[in-house]
């Protein structure tokens, strides 16, 4: 779920076992109650945010609100994970796609803030959701990610006899023809832009500022997808809640 108020916002995860659980109207609520919380929270990591007083209810922690909530709803929750992005220079749009399986946070500095402006980023946002880029530009991508990566193709290469024959100098321009390709599908602002093929995320970005006499900048995304990350087998995860439900 992702929330966004006076240039802050936050995203969370909020687990359940099942979907019928997931679109249940009481969890929703509670999932926009936590994400509320999480926007105004100096916590930092999940640990302090749980041990917080609830805002809800200041008698309770947050982890003794969660409990509650678990014994109304009947089913075993957990508050995963959550992050926050604030912009003095701008504002931070967010956007909840399929229904809160994807959750999108963009950092927009921007000296203009309208409606263009505006749609321009729930734009930017929707584009995150759906490619899943890992990086704003190309400039945060560190030098080691790009030295395994061109060992990964030198490898592929190698093992490939027609491919292996061919001149160092061939070889090497190969590799870095696959980077510059993979960097352009993983890298938000050199992302074709899905609603034209003629741009890119960035000149899309530069399209709209101009439009708009304004200076934009998107400086960061964060993107939260349900169950991102939890590699555990179903059975596993049976015994576990059996387990706290014991």
């Amino acid at each position: 779920y992702a929330l966004t108020e006076n240039g802050v916002g936050v995203v969370v995860e909020v687990n359940a076992e099942t979907d019928f659980v997931g679109k249940n109207e009481k969890f929703q609520n509670y999932v926009s109650d936590v994400a509320e919380q999480a926007l105004n929270t100096s916590a930092a990591d999940i640990d302090a945010f749980l041990a917080e007083k609830w805002a809800k209810d200041p008698s309770l922690t947050v982890a003794e609100a969660l409990s509650s909530q678990i014994s109304i709803i009947g089913e075993n929750m957990k508050i995963r994970r959550f992050a926050q992005l604030a912009e003095e220079n701008g504002f931070v749009a967010s956007y909840t796609h399929m229904g809160g399986k994807i959750g999108v946070l963009v950092d927009v500095e921007t000296d203009v803030v309208n409606d263009a402006v505006k749609e321009m980023a729930k734009n930017v946002a929707m584009q995150i959701a759906a490619l899943k880029p890992q990086y704003t530009s190309d400039k945060e991508v560190s030098a080691d990610y790009i030295e395994h990566e061109k060992e990964i193709l030198m490898a592929q290469i190698q093992n490939d006899p027609k491919e292996s024959q061919k001149p160092e100098k061939v070889i090497q321009g190969m590799i870095q023809g696959r980077i510059n390709k993979e960097l352009k599908e993983i890298c938000l602002l050199d992302q074709v832009y899905v609603q034209d093929s003629d741009l890119t995320v960035g000149k899309y970005v530069d399209k709209v500022a101009k439009e708009n006499g304004a200076n934009v900048k998107v400086t960061k995304f964060v993107r939260f997808e349900t169950g991102e990350g939890i590699e555990k087998k179903v059975d596993d995860f049976a015994a576990e809640v059996a387990s706290m439900a014991k």
